[in-house]
Parts: structure tokens; C-alpha cells; sequence
């Protein structure tokens, strides 16, 4: 009985010693134990798939859809080759937009020296000459780039619903100049040196005491992860710091220096947006610093399911107003093309367009239609007002 309440605290002691290992896992670092090397190909042959003659991503040998599950048990590793092939497929796009669109990139800031971070749109040649229409693209927020819709949609269905490629022929071929926006493209990515990784370990607000603390903590946790390391083999990561592209740091603030920098300089007499999720909500903060001006040269606005919400961004009454007669968001319902939807907010008509990612590519017809009745409206004074009659939208006079 003495040798075993003798033993009890001991237990009790390897218990709590064990918990506390475990709670020191990393478990992200134990993912990594076996993982094959992070290096993959840079051309989308070197990944053996090409865009056959439908825009669908194809396996060069067997003809299959994309396989994400590349590796079974390896999700990271998985996860880090679909980002991999996702930025060949972003320089890809770029490509098409140049040869295949005929549109010229355009480097921001427009006084950028050589040594700066640096940005870029696309436009087509007329952008800022024609005299007649101008439309301007922006999508939405994560790992877009120009010209693109939705990443998955280009991977796992094909070119027409994931890229912006549709909008940009239909335009050109109805006579509209084009400008296809970049807003994600606020930043580039640099290696920290060693004394960038110190002097960010030194700087802090906190008091001596409990930064000696935490020090201390972290020497112990590097400690345990270096003896580990040997056996797991882990992949180590660079550290990298984000320098900000001047003037262009945020969605909001590129659609703002596109805006002052070219659109406001076009010659159009008719501006368009086609604005999806994010980038509705960029395209609204564009109309409260530059309300007058929106106003004065935009004829309408195509939102696909946009996030922009009027009461968080502290949209005025005469915004709101103007948003109802001269937007339309088309957004995620399972109900046919066009149907109304009902909406909590009073900004602009919202109609249904199947989901979320797909709500670009399933608009598009109606988003042609929806400007073309603007234009009409506005040469003959009738504004294009979707009503709810037959539950579909139409337009009437007033």
C-alpha cells in the first residue's frame, strides 16, 4: 500500500510530463514527416497537362481531369502542387490575354522607378481613345489575377467559366475599349535575411520581463524542433516579408488609381463595370471616394454575387439611390437565370445566377443585355428598371 501511494505522484507526474509533450507537437511539422521535396515543374507540360481545343485541363497522357490527390495521406504536399501549377496557369492566362485578346499590359504605378514594387493591368489598345464605350473588369479577392474568375473553375472545368476571356471578345467585338483590372496584385515577396528575422524577433512593445519569457520559451520550442528534426526531415520554409506596391496596396486602393490614372481619362462616353464579389466591394468604396465622378461617366454596373454590404461601408443615401437605378447583382440562387431575389439591403436589383464562382460565366449573356439596355435607356432618358413581374427581370419606362 506504502509503494503504491509512494508510486502515485510519480504517475501522476509522467502524465502531466506526457500531456505536456503533446501539447508541444507541431502538428503541422509532423505532416511533413515523409513528405517528398516541394519542387514541382514550371511549365504545364513539366506537369504533364495542356488546355485541350475546349479550354478543359487535360492530362497529356491519359486525357483525365486534374487530380488533386496527387499523393494519397499527403494533403500539404498536394495542397502546394495545386498552388504550383495554379501560378503557371495565372502566367498562362496572362499570355492569352496578350496574344489571344490583343490587350497591351500596363505597368503601375505609372512613375514607377526601377528599383520600386510594381503592378500591372491589361487594356486594349482603345481603351482610352474610344469615343463610344469602355469596359472595365474586376474580380474578386484570394489568388486571382487579371483575367481571372475563379481559380477552380480554370482547373476543373475550363477556360470560358474560370476566365474573364469571354467578356473580353464580346466586348471587343461590340466595340467597347477594355480594362481588365489586377486588384490582387498588391505586393511582391522577399526573402528575409538573418537580421531581418532578428531584428523582427527584437522589436516589440512588450515589457522586458515577458519578452524574456517568451524568449525563453521559443529557445526551448527551437531546441525540441532541431532534435526532432533529424527524424521527422522536415521541409524547411523560407521566411519572406511582403513590400507593398506603391499607391496599389489593396483592392480598394487599386481600383482608385486605375480610376484616377485611366478610366477618368478615357475618352468614353459610356463606362461599364463587371465587378464579382470582392471586387464589388471595391467598386463600391471607388464610387464613395469618387461619387461625383462615377456618376458623371458610368452608365452601369454588373455585380456578380458581390460582398459589398452598404451599412458596414457607410454608403450615403444618393450612392444607394444611384445604385438601384443603374446596377444589378447578379447572385447565388438556385433559381432559373434572371429570377429576382429578394435582399435585405437597399442597394441595387439582385437576380439569380447559380453559385457563387459561377455567377460571372452564367451572367454573361445578361450582363451584355443589361448594358445594351442602359445605353438605350440612356440616349432615349428611360432607365432600365428590373421589375418582378413574371418573377423574371424586364425593364420598363418611367
Amino acid at each position: 500500500m506504502a509503494q503504491l501511494q509512494q508510486g502515485g505522484p510519480d504517475e501522476k507526474e509522467k502524465t502531466t510530463a506526457l500531456k505536456d509533450l503533446l501539447s508541444r507537437i507541431d502538428l503541422d511539422e509532423l505532416m511533413k514527416k515523409d513528405e517528398p521535396p516541394l519542387e514541382f515543374p514550371d511549365t504545364l507540360e513539366g506537369f504533364e497537362y495542356i488546355f485541350n481545343e475546349k479550354g478543359q485541363l487535360r492530362h497529356i497522357k491519359t486525357g483525365e481531369p486534374f487530380v488533386f490527390n496527387y499523393r494519397e495521406d499527403l494533403h500539404r504536399w498536394n495542397q502546394k502542387r495545386y498552388e504550383a501549377l495554379g501560378e503557371i496557369i495565372t502566367k498562362y492566362i496572362y499570355e492569352l490575354l496578350q496574344n489571344e485578346c490583343h490587350l497591351k499590359k500596363v505597368t503601375l504605378p505609372v512613375d514607377a522607378i526601377e528599383t520600386e514594387p510594381k503592378s500591372f493591368i491589361f487594356m486594349s489598345e482603345d481603351a482610352l481613345v474610344n469615343p463610344d464605350k469602355l469596359l472595365v473588369l474586376i474580380h474578386g479577392n484570394g489568388v486571382v489575377r487579371a483575367g481571372q474568375w475563379a481559380r477552380r473553375l480554370i482547373i476543373n472545368e475550363d477556360l470560358d467559366s474560370g476566365t474573364q476571356i469571354p467578356y473580353i471578345k464580346r466586348a471587343i467585338e461590340e466595340g467597347y475599349g477594355v480594362i481588365v483590372l489586377n486588384p490582387n496584385e498588391n505586393y511582391i515577396e522577399v526573402e528575409k535575411t538573418k537580421a531581418q528575422i532578428q531584428l523582427s524577433s527584437d522589436i516589440s512593445d512588450e515589457p522586458a520581463e515577458k519578452r524574456e519569457r517568451k524568449d525563453k520559451i521559443q529557445k526551448e520550442t527551437k531546441k525540441r524542433r532541431d532534435f526532432y528534426e533529424k527524424y521527422r526531415n522536415p521541409q524547411k520554409e523560407k521566411e519572406t516579408m511582403q513590400i507593398y506596391i506603391r499607391d496599389n496596396g489593396s483592392p480598394e486602393e487599386h481600383a482608385i488609381y486605375v480610376w484616377d490614372h485611366f478610366i477618368s481619362q478615357s475618352a468614353a462616353e459610356n463606362v461599364f463595370f463587371v465587378a464579382h464579389s470582392y471586387g464589388g466591394l471595391a467598386f463600391v468604396e471607388l464610387m464613395i471616394q469618387r461619387e461625383a465622378e462615377v456618376k458623371n461617366r458610368v452608365t452601369a454596373v454588373a455585380l456578380t454575387d458581390s460582398v459589398h454590404n452598404v451599412w458596414h461601408q457607410e454608403v450615403g443615401k444618393t450612392i444607394r439611390e444611384w445604385m438601384r437605378e443603374n446596377c444589378c447583382n447578379w447572385v447565388s440562387s438556385s433559381e432559373p437565370l434572371d429570377t429576382s431575389v429578394e435582399s435585405m439591403l437597399p442597394d441595387c436589383p439582385r437576380v439569380s445566377a447559380e453559385r457563387h464562382e459561377l455567377t460571372s460565366w452564367k451572367s454573361f449573356p445578361s450582363v451584355f443585355k443589361f448594358f445594351s439596355e442602359a445605353v438605350k435607356a440612356k440616349n432615349s432618358l428611360v432607365k432600365p428598371t428590373p421589375t418582378r413581374r413574371s418573377n423574371r427581370i424586364k425593364y420598363e419606362e418611367f
